[in-house]
């Protein structure tokens, strides 16, 4: 986990290396300063003595306390420039972080990103990610700090006085036990309260985005119970990690009070017992600061492993998505050109996980001519989707092979199969901007000519001009500000602008009125003849001027014919056609 973080460190491994050094040398610089000060001691108590000659040595003093002084302002250049180098360092690790899991997420293919909510995501991108940058930064500035702030104080304690090192190293002992047992309980809690925030931010990105029905059917009572209820989850989980951590606050506390009444007791005891050769005041003072240092570093240690403990979930979830690897793995000789718009289907079946044995298409042998215009019928879940998203490789077949001009989809470039491959949703997406750069994601380079004829293709120009600013009109986040059948247009139009070798319409005309949508295939059929048309229908209208009409059932293929041959021979298009007849649907 550890090596996977690392790898995203890159420019920042210097200052990162450095902090520690510096870290280093602040704490042995505020070492040394008790020490010094014990020489300074002495001299005053050896003047104030009436059995020692009344002279204060006073170059000495002034030695020591230029000695002082320069220690100090090591120590506060060393512990700035650590405190600027980690801050550069831990921001872009978590820039770099952040970078590297967006890139990675852009390979995922859709059996990958179905591993993964889209409010997980957003989790791990945001709150996980700042929870390891605190960590990092408090790892690389503390975790060496404080062992050579303990060890050295330990050491310094040693030369001293041995009996208190003794002391000193029993109530460090304690303090771990005590962080320890604190780690070991806190871990699963902090684990818990991420999960939970997944589904808080579900919550909150599902509210926001459905708001206009939240609003026309009045629950919005319901939905700040759920809010409440999620966020609640998240308090619930928190609080208990965070009373588990209050307990070494005040336990490192606790132990320092102790250690400076043991530390003044025997210290006073055995310089009552030895005026001359046992512990003086002097290295009593140094002995009580270098306690606190001591102890300091415990508390340091325990800072960190309160950071690294809250992390640690983080870091897994993290590491999860980095080290994801594409269900679809480029070719090792990708085919850099598509010759046309044939599709074949050999033998294809497929599931959405190779765990399940169930497979949503089974046995589909299929043939379809490039420039073909070819229907597609079935009901909810027989296969309609899956069966277009195998063609630009979207996902990859369980079994057998799917062709795009006679090469099977695997051995292409991706972003070349997908260029010559277009896709019109039923769920269309718009984003922030113009409508002319919502058109260029077809074509970045597109021409305002070009734009304007897609838009003309597609139906949408009528109502484009009279939106004011025409093309220049901002859609706003999503689209908002334009109708269902109007962003279906634009989605139609922005298709277009790729020139595809393949267009495919996932029941995208859904939302358009019939005779818009005669239009719009009349038009297709007039300036793109060369494309392969695939449509996916709810009505019959819609694709009964097809070539050729696929009925899909449980997804297999139940019957291939025209309108009239189906009519004929295919009882579920029958049955279809007739129940849209009886309702009205072909004169809507």
């Amino acid at each position: 986990m550890i090596k996977t973080l690392l790898k995203s460190l890159r420019e920042y491994r210097t200052k990162t290396i450095l902090v520690p050094i510096l870290m280093a040398g602040e704490a042995l610089m505020e070492i040394v300063i008790p020490f010094l000060m014990t020489f300074i001691v002495g001299e005053l108590q050896s003047a104030a003595d009436p059995n020692t000659p009344n002279v204060v040595e006073l170059s000495n003093i002034l030695l020591y306390a230029a000695l002082m002084i320069l220690c100090a302002l090591l120590a506060l250049f060393f512990g700035t420039l650590g405190a600027k180098y980690a801050a550069d360092a831990s921001c872009g690790f978590a820039h770099n972080l952040r970078e590297d899991m967006y890139n990675n997420l852009q390979t995922y293919s859709f059996a990958n990103i179905d591993n993964y909510s889209t409010s997980s995501l957003i989790t791990r991108i945001t709150t996980d990610v700042t929870n390891v940058q605190n960590a990092f930064q408090m790892s690389i500035r503390m975790l060496v700090r404080a062992p050579v702030l303990f060890i050295s104080s330990i050491i310094m304690t040693i030369f001293i006085e041995p009996t208190m090192a003794l002391i000193f190293g029993c109530a460090a002992i304690v303090l771990g036990v005590v962080v320890a047992f604190c780690m070991i309980r806190v871990v699963p809690y902090f684990r818990t309260m991420f999960r939970k925030y997944d589904k808080l931010n579900s919550v909150v990105q599902e509210d926001l985005t459905a708001i206009r029905v939240v609003k026309s059917y009045v629950r919005e009572d319901r939905e700040i119970s759920k809010m409440k209820n999620a966020s609640g989850e998240v308090y619930k989980y928190s609080v208990k990690a965070e009373r588990i951590l209050t307990v070494m606050m005040p336990s490192v506390m606790l132990v320092m009070f102790i250690v400076n009444i043991i530390i003044l007791t025997v210290g006073s005891h055995m310089f009552i017992a030895d005026t001359v050769n046992g512990i003086q005041p002097s290295e009593m003072q140094t002995l009580i600061q270098y306690s606190v240092q001591i102890l300091s570093g415990v508390m340091m240690v325990a800072m960190c492993l309160n950071f690294i403990s809250l992390s640690k979930g983080s870091a897994e979830r993290i590491c999860e998505v980095l080290n994801e690897k594409t269900t679809l793995p480029e070719p090792v000789q990708p085919v850099y050109e598509i010759k046309d718009g044939s599709i074949d289907f050999e033998g294809v079946s497929f599931c959405y996980s190779q765990k399940k044995d169930v497979n949503v298409l089974s046995g589909i042998d299929l043939h379809i001519s490039s420039g073909e215009t070819i229907g597609i019928i079935g009901a909810t879940g027989s296969g309609k989707s899956s069966l277009v998203n195998l063609i630009p490789r979207l996902y990859d077949v369980s079994a057998g092979s799917v062709k795009v001009g006679g090469v099977d989809v695997r051995n292409y470039d991706l972003d070349v199969l997908r260029g010559k491959v277009a896709m019109v949703l039923q769920k269309n997406v718009l984003f922030s901007g113009s409508i002319a750069e919502n058109l260029r994601w077809g074509d970045e380079n597109a021409t305002d000519e070009e734009i304007k004829f897609a838009a003309k293709q597609a139906c949408a120009d009528e109502f484009i001009n009279n939106l004011p600013g025409g093309y220049e009109y901002d859609l706003g986040q999503g689209g908002v500000n334009v109708s269902g059948g109007q962003k279906q247009r634009l989605c139609i139009a922005r298709a277009l602008l790729k020139k595809p070798k393949v267009i495919i319409f996932d029941d995208s005309t859904s939302a358009v009125d019939t005779k818009t949508d005669a239009m719009i295939r009349s038009s297709l059929r007039k300036y793109a003849p060369e494309v392969t048309k695939i449509i996916i229908a709810q009505r019959i209208a819609s694709v009964q001027d097809a070539d050729r009409i696929i009925v899909l059932d449980e997804g297999r293929i139940d019957g291939i014919g025209t309108h009239d041959e189906l009519l004929k021979t295919n009882e579920i298009y029958r049955e279809v056609y007739e129940s849209q007849m009886q309702g009205g649907d072909e004169n809507a």
